[in-house]
């Protein structure tokens, strides 16, 4: 017992040496031989969950406390919560520390972690924000970082408005962090700058680590890298961001969250073009453990873009598949049935679309406006005209926007339906009289309302309109003048008193000079007026002021024919075609040019043929020609060039080849 105890006091000793040098691999080969001598030890099971846990072995630690939990109990709640958490058990986690019964600082800073997984993000920040409050160590610096980047997710992902916390930016991740709130906000140019801050503070922080090389600086910064090509894609800057995204994807980060991000944005640059590179760029975002480094809206665009590359390269059935299962995932996001209604589209199924869109808008209402507005396109494109306009009439949410009634108006005037367009006016200014009465909105619908009435010759019902408008404004005569016409077809009394209500002519009149703006310098006519002639010869026109003077034109002599006759009569019939001349006898015809000029270009005569020397007797015969029939003598026939088969030149004509002569080179 006495030599079993020593040794005993020397493996404690060997732990705590072991503990103290960060050595847990030995430590724990010492604690297994107390635990050989003593298996109830309690000090030494806890030493072994340690030692578990700091090796990575959270697995075997997870077992190993559950073996012993009776003994352990409470004393190892933090080392069973952060191995649950880091095997991605994150909701057990969760309930191993709500039931412990003490909070430490170490399970608050756990618990602070395990929040921020569940993406509950104001229960995070109420953490963080009073173990700052109530804590003072080495580790603040750290603290307030995890609530920089809380404050982000929330900016980013939940569109909170910022807080300003009194965070400090002192360090390249806090910079970083307070970049990413401000991209949430749609402040790009100020977090574009800010990134640019966090780049160079984190340069000079690890420039003073000799150890750290050139290649472990860009590792560092190619989140900051990928995040700077985010803003400039959202600005436009697509060609810039592709360049800066595929040199974060050369570096091989070891972050396989920042790859698969980093891969879904350049597909997202791709879209149906550079198709190959975009299939080489998802296998990026299938990696091991991708699902654990981001929020569950990264996770759920990445799966969008897949179904959508699916589609673009013509796989319909994997785009089927995982529209189907992102439906099963997210039920009432409208953006799978988008998909599996693009897809339709593509193969030309138009009637089924529009169903499976009826079907999603039926069943939830909260998304259907937009699925509606997809469902009158798809109406449009077939042609049916008043079923896109009943399914836009029936969204409540835009049923009074500007844009929707431009929309109605414009698709019944072509259907030539004008009272229902009217009766989209009407509504439309019904409901803006009791919400907004005199509105801006409401009184340029009024306005358009009644040209619309004018244009398609309902003065009638364009007096009330009208009425209206010249009431607000009794100085526009314009309206008043548009509503005496109407009346004029209705009530011409009415008419008449409206009429005195126009200013007079002397009031409309312009107070002009006409002279003074005849004699200005951008006058483009001029008014000239004649002088007086006074004795034999007159004085040269005088030129105004302004005024321009026109160049005379010369007038240019006749050009007579060569050895022109001047003293003899000129041909009355000069003027006439040749042919219709008295004394036209026609063209001289020749023997030998009576065949010039007919038949198939570059045919010959019977003439020209019987001087060719190649049909003559004792020409040897020629192979037959199309057209010759299978005769040798002299060709009856006249063969068309284009129908000739084209003589082979001295260059194509196939040699005979010669025999080798016997014997050496000179041929002895």
């Amino acid at each position: 017992m006495a030599s079993g105890g020593v040794s005993v006091a020397l493996l404690w000793t060997e732990v705590n040496r072991c503990e103290q040098n960060g050595d847990f691999t030995r430590a724990l080969k010492a604690v297994n031989k107390i635990l050989h001598e003593n298996r109830d030890d309690v000090t030494a099971l806890h030493c072994k969950t340690v030692c578990l846990v700091q090796t990575g072995s959270f697995k075997e630690a997870l077992n190993f406390m559950n073996t012993h939990s009776k003994v352990l109990g409470s004393d190892v709640v933090f080392e069973k919560a952060y191995s649950e958490y880091r095997l991605n058990r994150v909701e057990s986690a969760l309930k191993t520390i709500e039931a412990a019964p003490e909070q430490t600082d170490k399970l608050k800073e756990l618990y602070g972690q395990v929040l921020y997984r569940l993406e509950r993000y104001d229960d995070c920040k109420s953490v963080y924000t009073d173990l700052i409050r109530n804590s003072q160590d080495e580790y603040e610096e750290e603290r307030k970082t995890n609530l920089a980047a809380v404050v982000a997710s929330m900016s980013q992902w939940e569109e909170a408005p910022l807080e300003d916390l009194g965070l400090p930016e002192s360090t390249y991740e806090l910079c970083y962090n307070a970049a990413c709130a401000l991209i949430g906000q749609g402040q790009l140019t100020e977090s574009f700058n800010k990134l640019r801050q966090a780049e160079e503070l984190c340069r000079v922080s690890l420039a003073d680590d000799s150890d750290v090389t050139e290649e472990d600086i860009e590792s560092e910064l190619a989140v900051i890298h990928s995040q700077m090509a985010y803003v400039m894609q959202l600005q436009g800057r697509t060609d810039e961001a592709l360049q800066l995204y595929n040199q974060v994807i050369k570096l091989k980060p070891s972050d396989v969250g920042l790859l698969a991000v980093t891969a879904n944005n350049i597909i997202t640059i791709n879209k149906d073009q550079n198709v190959f590179d975009s299939k080489k760029k998802v296998k990026l975002t299938n990696a091991e453990g991708v699902e654990y480094k981001l929020a569950r809206k990264q996770l759920q665009a990445i799966d969008f873009n897949k179904a959508l590359l699916a589609m673009y390269t013509n796989q319909a059935d994997q785009c089927r598949k995982l529209a189907s299962s992102l439906q099963s995932q997210n039920p009432g996001h409208p953006r799978p049935v988008l998909i599996q209604v693009a897809q339709l589209c593509r193969e030309k199924q138009h009637s089924r679309a529009t169903e499976l869109l009826q079907q999603f808008s039926e069943q939830h209402p909260e998304s259907a406006s937009g699925i509606k507005l997809t469902m009158a396109q798809l109406y449009l494109i077939q042609g049916h005209v008043r079923k896109a306009c009943d399914v836009l009439r029936s969204i409540e949410e835009f049923k009074h926007k500007s844009g929707m009634i431009s929309a109605l108006v414009t698709m019944y005037s072509h259907e030539e339906d004008i009272d229902s367009a009217i009766e989209v006016f009407k509504q439309a200014i019904d409901h803006y009289q009791s919400e907004q009465p005199g509105s801006a909105v409401h009184l340029a619908l009024v306005r358009e309302a009644a040209n619309f009435k004018l244009k398609y010759g309902r003065k009638k019902e364009a007096i009330s309109d009208l009425e209206q408008l010249w009431k607000q404004n009794t100085k526009d005569i314009h309206t008043l003048a548009q509503l005496i016409s109407a009346y004029s077809l209705v009530d011409t009394d009415k008419a008449k008193s409206l009429s005195k209500h126009l200013p007079s002519a002397d009031t409309m009149a312009l107070n002009v000079d006409v002279d003074e703006l005849e004699n200005s310098i951008g006058a483009t006519y001029v008014r000239k007026k004649a002088a007086k002639v006074t004795g034999e010869n007159p004085p040269k026109e005088q030129i105004q002021p302004g005024e321009i003077k026109k160049k005379k034109k010369k007038k240019k002599k006749g050009k007579r024919p060569k050895n022109c006759d001047l003293s003899a009569t000129p041909d009355p019939e000069r003027w006439m075609p040749m042919k219709e001349r008295s004394h036209y006898r026609g063209k001289k015809k020749g023997k030998k040019k009576d065949q010039i000029g007919k038949g198939t270009q570059g045919a010959t005569s019977g003439a020209t043929a019987e001087l060719d020397a190649s049909k003559t007797a004792s020409s040897p015969p020629t192979s037959p020609r199309p057209g010759s029939g299978s005769s040798t003598g002299p060709a009856t026939t006249v063969v068309p060039p284009r129908q000739q088969k084209p003589t082979a030149s001295g260059a194509t004509r196939k040699k005979v080849p010669q025999k080798k002569k016997k014997g050496g080179k000179g041929g002895w």
